[in-house]
């Protein structure tokens, strides 16, 4: 059985290690690196989309980062209980006309036993914004 540490019941220790390991992994815009993180038959609610599974999240993130280019994010642990996270965040990315976006959300994690998020539930909303407006800056990865 694979493991994802840290594994529930989480403190406050491993609930914000479990939060920066997910923002450090979705911060590489790997989509198969990132869907390891999910049990096989994970539930999602990513705005309105609604589907079930490691493959069709692998495939809602591909979708995901060929649109939302030079995607950075960063999270917040907002609440934990002995299985499940809540986090805050925000991210910024533009698409391909140079249009600049940051989006503002909240998630709700359930990990099972061994780590792997089994569901996720994630409101956001997008803001359009002026590239001087940025706040995060990185060097371009890939």
């Amino acid at each position: 059985m694979e493991n994802k540490p840290p594994l529930p019941p989480f403190t406050l220790e491993t609930a914000k290690a479990k939060v920066q390991a997910a923002e450090d992994a979705w911060n590489t815009r790997n989509p198969e690196k990132v869907a390891l993180a999910y049990t096989g038959d994970s539930v999602w609610r990513n705005r309105a989309e609604f589907f079930t599974g490691r493959e069709k999240i692998r495939e809602f993130l591909e979708r995901k980062w060929n649109k939302e280019l030079d995607y950075r994010l960063k999270k917040e642990l907002w609440s934990f209980t002995d299985n499940r996270i809540s986090v805050k965040f925000e991210y910024e990315w533009h698409d391909d006309s140079g249009q600049w976006y940051r989006a503002y959300g909240n998630e709700q994690w359930e990990f099972a036993d061994n780590g792997l998020m089994r569901r996720r539930e994630a409101s956001i909303n997008d803001l359009p914004i002026q590239e001087a407006d940025r706040k995060f800056r990185w060097e371009r990865q890939g």
